[in-house]
């Protein structure tokens, strides 16, 4: 059949390739999305976005909500999930995570102070690591949690357009730590 010229509308291209009855595979269009994050917040790392998407594959199976089930399959491998007052815990989350992608962190603390982190606020320590990432070309995410808790990922800084994009198809509302 020919195209229908007399009532062709550029700004509908593919008005016609889809019926009204098409059904969307919500299931697998999460998927998509999931290990689209995946990808994203393993930088080079396949391999380990491999095995966390099936950890998260279980989970949905089982019920869960995606955003808990992502939480789950990442946290201290790909991403943190910490008590806000834990400074202690941001060095050492944002350490490991920074190390799979060869950066050290230089938190200019007084390592020999046995209280080092004791008056440390996870915040400025947070804005610190992000500043010498993106030094490095990546950028440190926070998400909002919905508690009093802080929590986030590190992915290239060539994927900051897309990564906010991406991670709030989910749900998950991001910003740049700086």
């Amino acid at each position: 059949m020919p195209p229908d010229f007399d009532n062709f509308d550029p700004d509908d291209n593919f008005g016609a390739s889809f019926s009204a009855s098409t059904d969307l595979d919500e299931d697998a269009a999460l998927e998509a999305v999931v290990w689209q994050l995946l990808l994203l917040i393993n930088p080079g790392d396949e391999d380990s976005a491999t095995l966390q998407f099936a950890e998260i594959r279980e989970a949905l199976t089982g019920g869960a909500e995606p955003i808990d089930a992502i939480r789950d399959a990442i946290d201290w491998k790909a991403g943190f999930f910490l008590a806000e007052d834990d400074a202690g815990g941001v060095v050492e989350a944002v350490d490991e995570l920074a190390a799979r992608v060869g950066v050290r962190v230089d938190w200019d603390l007084d390592d020999e102070a046995d209280d080092a982190l004791a008056d440390a606020d996870a915040g400025s320590l947070l804005s610190r690591a992000a500043v010498q990432l993106r030094e490095r070309g990546y950028s440190l995410w926070l998400w909002e949690s919905g508690s009093e808790h802080v929590a986030g990922w590190i992915a290239a800084r060539s994927d900051d357009e897309a990564l906010p994009m991406v991670a709030g198809a989910i749900g998950f509302h991001v910003r740049a730590a700086i």
